[in-house]
């Protein structure tokens, strides 16, 4: 199967030579993405479908459509002068660790060798580490929950059901309505896990993934075949006594609900699993934020806040709602509004306002009337045209108020000592105010 690989906002030239994808390939996988639930977002969608060219946006992860895949990288910034495979193989596990982060999950990068992270696909990679921790998982037991069980039996077994006996046995005594609590496998749990099994069973293309996954599909041949619009995902209660599925349940529902997006028919048959780096970005930079500031005093809220810029004259109903990426508090008082942006900026070198939008500057403007934070901090992803620091670049005050609006980056490539990089952000002393943002 033909698998091509295009890093965030690059171009993949049609043709048959190294590094170009044929028309019709391209042509299948661009059907595939139009599909995609993040097509047409204020004009981001997956892909700018050229005359000469695929044109990555922002949005990553792969595609697969007919006998061709087409993997989105992010761009992260890698050492330079090494292959493309080794920079992609780096940028995977930086993504992969973004991703277990943002859904919360365990992962051991370090059980993937270095060959695999070069050769094998972002899907891949994840169907890999799903096997190994189901696999490890059910050597220890399959989950197993009393549930309520109805059966007519010869002899009593738990309690007698009275309206079902004297209307579908009354002429028949000898058989007993009975309702009583069976322990069984044949749970919500297991069902997802079947479910995720066969989903991945249907799209991997290394043999190994699917000689693990055809062995997992069997150890689940018991368990009822439920399709993905009918799990319940509501009966899944992890506590104690499960709790070592936890991983696994985040994962099923990484690759069986929204960002995993499977078409059929048409031009765009086939199966894509996307993301949206601005969410991710946000989800990934929220949660190292709240381990950061653990145990500081300060609490940490993702997408809060929740109040409205106006309120109608006439009933007072609020209008126009503002949901900060991450607000930060101090006993009850918001101290520190962030919003990220997956976007890069440039340095004041190059350009005193180093890019920052205007749209992004109001925005934050309108957080300082409605919360009173005094601080407030555009976060953006930190590359190499900024400089070796990833912390605050700038900081300035907005008129007629006692706010600094200040820039700031953070290297998402470093994994090293992230969360006192962070830590360090947040924490740190203002310096002298530049100049003020009217």
């Amino acid at each position: 199967m033909p698998a091509y690989t295009v890093r965030e906002w690059d171009k993949l030239a049609y043709g048959d030579g190294e590094g170009q994808i044929p028309v019709h390939h391209a042509d299948r996988l661009a059907g595939l993405a139009a599909r995609s639930v993040f097509a047409g977002r204020g004009g981001s969608g997956v892909f700018e479908h050229g005359r000469q060219a695929l044109r990555a946006r922002g949005v990553v992860g792969i595609l697969a459509a007919g006998d061709a895949s087409l993997e989105i990288l992010p761009k992260i910034d890698v050492v330079p002068g090494e292959t493309p495979d080794h920079q992609n193989a780096a940028i995977r596990k930086r993504l992969v660790h973004m991703l277990a982060v943002a859904f919360d999950l365990k992962i051991d990068l370090g059980v993937i060798t270095d060959l695999a992270w070069q050769r094998e696909t972002l899907l891949e990679i994840l169907i890999r580490i799903f096997c190994e921790k189901l696999t490890a998982a059910l050597r220890k037991g399959m989950p197993r929950r009393y549930i309520d069980h109805e059966e007519d039996l010869p002899n009593l077994r738990g309690q007698l059901d009275i309206t079902r006996q004297f209307t579908h046995h009354a002429v028949n005594p000898s058989r007993l309505a009975c309702r009583f609590d069976l322990l069984s496998e044949d749970i919500a749990l297991n069902r997802i896990m079947k479910a995720a099994v066969l989903r991945l069973l249907r799209v991997s293309r290394r043999s190994a993934n699917q000689q693990r996954l055809r062995e997992l599909a069997f150890v689940y041949a018991d368990i009822v075949d439920v399709p993905v619009s009918g799990l319940r995902w509501d009966e899944v209660v992890i506590d104690r006594t499960n709790r070592s599925w936890q991983d696994l349940f985040a994962m099923a529902r990484l690759f069986l609900q929204d960002r995993y997006q499977t078409t059929t028919g048409g031009a765009g048959q086939g199966t894509a699993m996307l993301f949206e780096m601005n969410a991710l970005f946000e989800e990934y930079v929220g949660r190292l934020i709240a381990r950061a500031l653990a145990g500081t005093g300060l609490t940490v809220s993702l997408q809060g806040g929740h109040l409205f810029c106006l309120s109608a004259q006439d009933n007072e109903r609020g209008l126009f709602q503002t949901k900060p990426d991450i607000l930060i508090r101090r006993g009850g008082a918001i101290t520190h509004v962030i919003d990220t942006k997956w976007k890069r900026i440039s340095s004041r070198i190059d350009d005193p306002k180093q890019g920052v939008s205007q749209a992004d500057v109001y925005q934050m403007m309108a957080y300082a009337q409605l919360y009173r934070a005094p601080r407030l901090t555009l976060l953006y992803p930190h590359h190499m045209g900024l400089g070796p620091e990833d912390l605050v670049h700038a900081r300035h005050r907005i008129t007629g108020h006692q706010t600094t609006l200040e820039t700031a980056s953070i290297d998402v490539a470093n994994g090293t000592d992230i969360l006192t990089r962070l830590r360090r952000l947040l924490l740190s002393e203002e310096p002298k105010v530049d100049y003020a943002y009217a």
